[in-house]
């Protein structure tokens, strides 16, 4: 009695050919979102990683919790590629920029895909990413002109011809903007300015939001940027902003957020070194107030350079 009850469940369960047993809970396997260091992905030193959630409570990836040695081999990778990418032509570096968003272009159902899972509206998303390929493809266009409209030649009393121009200051941290709603914009706003002047950069992304910024990373990867110009950590700034700024091979530091504490703290750091400190606490990046060569101009040091007159008549050369 009790087989042929079986028997038949199992007839009812298999008819017409078709199973109906529910099938098992399948267990997501999440992305490994790893770091970009001197144009590879290696995985974090520390072994250390963490597991960002949206508002749902749906676990995005895991993603590298960066330490203090990422940081510093970043910083050498930076340091490394400076002569290089800061020695190409103004025209070149607006060629690879470009480069950059075509790359990006290709590729922004990815994008839309990893903003929507941050939360971000598909409309919102689509408008992002456009935004992002806009920016790049803005200071592709500045890099062989900011130059000339922010160069000089000065008046002097003496027989000189005395003229300024703006060189890169070289290696820039940078802690991205943490609390943002367009994560990829931001990041894209904030990096873009620095490498069009011809510097290298270390880059901390947005903590709660990081799939984006690997993901551009990839990106960078795949266009002609040289290995090492832009380096992209994930994980903690209140573990790794120290470092940012106290590293003495870095130049200049750009810190994105309005903490009153980190500010006055990386005050007081800068001055161990004299590096530049950049605040850009209350810029909307979704607007035309993202974007300006003056951003260029922020990790600019002029150059002034005194010329005899007198050896300019003896050359020949255009006097």
């Amino acid at each position: 009695m009790g087989k042929t009850t079986i028997q038949k469940s199992k007839i009812k369960i298999a008819e017409n050919g078709v199973d109906k047993t529910p099938p098992a809970k399948r267990l997501e396997v999440l992305k490994t979102y790893k770091i970009y260091i001197g144009g590879k992905f290696p995985r974090t030193e520390s072994g250390r990683y963490y597991i960002p959630t949206n508002a749902a409570g749906k676990k995005l990836a895991n993603v590298c919790l960066s330490s203090r040695k990422d940081f510093r081999n970043a910083v050498v990778a930076a340091r490394a590629a400076c002569s290089g990418w800061s020695g190409r032509s103004a025209f070149n570096r607006g060629q690879i920029l470009y480069r950059m968003a075509e790359m990006l272009e290709g590729r922004k159902a990815q994008f839309i895909d990893e903003l929507v899972q941050q939360d971000s509206t598909k409309n919102k998303a689509e408008n992002e990413v456009a935004a992002a390929i806009d920016r790049l493809i803005y200071y592709a266009g500045w890099c062989d002109k900011f130059q000339q409209i922010y160069s000089s030649v000065n008046p002097v009393a003496s027989s000189h011809i005395n003229f300024s121009v703006p060189e890169p200051t070289g290696v820039v941290s940078i802690i991205a903007p943490q609390n943002e709603n367009h994560s990829l914009l931001s990041l894209v706003s904030v990096i873009a300015p620095v490498i069009a002047g011809g510097n290298t950069c270390v880059v901390l992304a947005n903590e709660t939001k990081p799939l984006c910024a690997v993901t551009f990373a990839e990106v960078l990867n795949s266009s002609d940027l040289p290995g090492g110009v832009v380096n992209i950590l994930t994980g903690k700034p209140s573990e790794l902003t120290t470092w940012f700024v106290d590293h003495m091979d870095v130049n200049a530091t750009i810190y994105c957020e309005k903490d009153s504490a980190l500010k006055k703290m990386l005050r007081e750091s800068a001055a161990k070194n004299l590096k530049r400190i950049t605040f850009y606490d209350s810029v909307n990046w979704a607007t035309d107030e993202g974007q300006s060569p003056y951003f260029i101009m922020d990790t600019q040091e002029i150059k002034t350079t005194w010329h005899p007159i007198e050896n300019i008549k003896s050359s020949g050369v255009g006097y």
